[in-house]
């Protein structure tokens, strides 16, 4: 049974992605360059997402607590004018190290590498004055004094005091020994933490007088923007903590730094090695990248957490202002160029920078970018990118859209509540815009695919039925088949007058040219007021309107084709009377009747599933025939039903009274159509209107008097009415009996 199962069971074949649609074909290409880009990991890519973390953290920044115990001793442009320039002696230096410990400093932080001896040192001045013999005793003096340096050390000494040093690649300089212990669980941080080769630090005098030693490196991303900063070093091979790390060691009263790495207290990353995940320091956990950097919160700028530096060393700054504080002794002046790039400043003093990680350490508010962020992202692009190649068949291009865009927005409405709630930094940007590549590229390729089709379908159909319905069955591939569906429609018919005189004077091959020659213009006014071409039955035209496309004012505009129909005939009558002439003929002239009746009819395929056409059936139908016949009784162009007068309200009809249609119980009011807005408007029609319906009023009351009377008040005010209309008026009066 097994066997079996094994034998049934279905294999992927070359041949079966053959079988899939093209644009699905380009999405999974599309997903697949777009998830070993994201993998590389290439500068543009990384700056997109870390676009996106500076915006969020524009957005909602941290907030600086005024009682975290995190303060500035700056040296600030106020303090060099007042103390003199820069360097100060370092007796100034361990002035203000007394003095912080003297007001109950909990740490104290030298944010400043101090590798030369002081050239202010006593000793110093007997080598600038040594052959000046009036000096001697006083060099002599000097030299029995201590040193400035060994002054600071010994007030680093009585501090819980840091000193920093810096790892440098190009040093070949080995770093004293680190005064924090390390406990590792997992794999060795020095795998994974950044590398220096050599180190520059402070004289021995004062790193072996300070409590702890870390690194003031900062690392700053390819737009040289400070985002996170390393808690851990490797410097000559030996693992170093950072100079926020240490002073909060120091702040703590520890000795142990607590590092884990992947592998270590059971944590699995799938048996790779995903680097460090966290640091702590007695009860303080410290979540990192993989790399053991710290992502920073930063706040705003504040000046409640600067203190100047004269303050201090003048007496007038309270020793409450000091008491139980982590203190840093650091430089804001703009001339010693001490500057950093963050995220809300483009220029913030290096020691900001070592004191908003310190604060972040101490709060809690931590930024984390979790080792399975990159999974989630690539798992989203993945899974949204297939749904949308799959639906753009289905949903169609704007369907697949809005499905789409809300799976975005909810994509960028969490990651927004991951990090405003928990601080977690997941990039919803880069997986949105591959999607959106996919998207474009499904919709290009099914537009194309579609167009291709459409294309097919014209070619097979655009020379037996009209073009509005090629268009119709290529978006819609049902309507090709039988059926029909009921729909308001005008219908119009057209017929050559004295067709049979005309085409006993011409040889079969010039009267299908006669009739292409005329319809082909005719046609294409039809086409062009968005009406469907039925047949052409000999001399004669059948077409309609608001069928297989919508058109709202599909009387209207069968009215409109009919006059410019008329006017087109005029213009080629005045042509062929003019070629006529120049061959010595004479001219037959060529009239045509209109008819057109608006309403409901079947509309649709009919004939057989191997042969139909797509055509109109009902009454409407025959009675716009009718009236086509009626404009040779009544000597007018173009008769109309009464539903197209009154759904074409805006061109100048007149009624020309009831007409009983065969088949029909009810006479039908007909109406002769002359023209468009412009002359429905006019003073001129106006006048004729009002007179018209005197005589139709004259001729029910069977008044020939009256009618006459009118009719030759009509010819006398010189209104513009056509000489067929007046014939018509003249032939209605002998039908009333006096």
């Amino acid at each position: 049974m097994i066997g079996a199962r094994r034998n049934r069971r279905r294999v992927l074949r070359p041949t079966d992605l053959r079988s899939l649609p093209t644009h699905v074909l380009i999405a999974v290409a599309l997903l697949l360059a777009a998830v070993v880009l994201r993998i590389a990991d290439p500068d543009p890519v990384a700056r997109l997402r870390l676009a996106v973390f500076d915006a969020y953290l524009a957005l909602s920044p941290r907030q600086l607590d005024p009682a975290l115990p995190v303060r500035i001793v700056d040296i600030d442009d106020a303090s060099l004018a007042r103390i003199g320039q820069w360097p100060w002696p370092r007796i100034r230096l361990a002035e203000i190290v007394d003095k912080l410990q003297a007001s109950g400093a909990r740490s104290v932080t030298l944010d400043l590498i101090l590798a030369e001896p002081d050239r202010l040192s006593p000793a110093e001045f007997g080598k600038l004055f040594g052959n000046e013999p009036q000096l001697a005793p006083l060099i002599a003096k000097a030299a029995e004094l201590p040193s400035n340096d060994a002054r600071l050390a010994q007030a680093l000494q009585k501090a819980p005091s840091v000193i920093g040093l810096a790892g440098d690649s190009s040093s070949k300089q080995a770093p004293p020994e680190p005064r924090a212990r390390f406990a590792i669980a997992g794999d060795d941080p020095l795998l994974f933490v950044p590398r220096f080769s050599g180190a520059v630090d402070s004289l021995p005098t004062l790193t072996e007088a300070a409590k702890g030693v870390g690194a003031v490196n900062w690392l700053p991303e390819r737009d040289q923007i400070v985002r996170r900063v390393p808690l851990l070093l490797s410097i000559s091979g030996v693992l170093y903590p950072s100079l926020p790390l240490e002073a909060l060691r120091i702040a703590k009263n520890e000795t142990t730094v607590f590092v884990r790495s992947s592998g270590g207290s059971n944590v699995s990353a799938f048996g790779q090695s995903t680097g460090v995940e966290q640091v702590r320091i007695g009860n303080t956990v410290l979540p990192t990248d993989a790399a053991g950097e710290l992502w920073l919160r930063f706040t705003p700028p504040d000046a409640r957490r600067y203190i100047p530096a004269y303050r201090l060393l003048d007496g007038t700054l309270e020793a409450k202002e000091i008491a139980g504080r982590d203190i840093l002794i650091g430089t804001s002046a703009v001339g010693l160029l001490d500057l950093r790039a963050t995220p809300l400043d483009p220029a913030v003093p290096g020691v900001e920078v070592h004191a908003q990680a310190l604060e972040q350490m101490l709060s809690g508010e931590h930024l984390i970018r979790p080792a399975f962020a990159t999974g989630l992202e690539l798992v989203y692009l993945v899974a949204l990118g297939a749904a949308v190649a799959l639906l753009v068949s289905r949903l169609g291009a704007s369907g697949t859209a809005v499905a789409g865009l809300g799976a975005i927005v909810i994509a960028f409405g969490a990651s927004w509540l991951a990090y405003d709630k928990a601080g977690y930094l997941i990039d919803p940007v880069y997986p949105s815009i591959a999607v959106l590549l996919v998207y474009l590229a499904a919709s290009l390729s099914g537009y194309v695919a579609t167009e291709r089709e459409r294309a097919r379908v014209r070619s097979a159909f655009g020379h037996y039925v009209a073009a509005p319905l090629v268009e119709e069955l290529a978006r819609n591939h049902d309507k090709l088949k039988l059926g029909g569906e009921t729909r308001e429609v005008t219908v119009l018919f057209a017929d050559i007058r004295g067709f049979t005189n005309i085409a006993e004077g011409l040889s079969a091959e010039a009267l299908i040219g006669f009739l292409n020659r005329l319809f082909t213009p005719l046609s294409d006014i039809i086409l062009a007021e968005r009406g469907t071409i039925d047949k052409f039955m000999g001399d004669a035209v059948m077409a309609f309107w608001n069928a297989p496309v919508l058109d709202p004012a599909h009387a209207t505009n069968a009215c409109r084709a009919a006059l410019r129909m008329q006017d087109q005939l005029r213009r080629m009558n005045d042509l062929w009377a003019a070629e006529a002439a120049a061959r010595g003929e004479p001219h037959t002239r060529v009239d045509l009747g209109i008819g057109l009746n608006t309403g409901a009819c079947c509309v649709g395929n009919v004939g057989s599933p191997q042969r139909f056409d797509y055509s109109i059936l009902g009454d409407v139908v025959n009675v716009a025939a009718r009236l086509e016949g009626e404009t040779k009784s009544y000597g007018l162009p173009i008769i109309v039903g009464e539903r197209t007068a009154s759904d074409a309200p805006t061109l100048a009809f007149l009624e020309l009274g009831s007409v009983k249609v065969r088949g029909k119980q009810r006479p039908e009011r007909i109406f002769a159509l002359l023209g468009d807005e412009a002359l429905a408007g006019s003073e001129q029609f106006a006048a004729w209107k009002a007179a018209h319906a005197q005589f139709l009023t004259a001729i029910g009351s069977r008044d020939p008097a009256s009618a006459r009377k009118i009719l030759q008040d009509v010819k006398s005010r010189g209104l513009a009415v056509p000489s067929a209309f007046l014939a018509w008026y003249q032939s209605r009066i002998p039908l009333v009996t006096e």
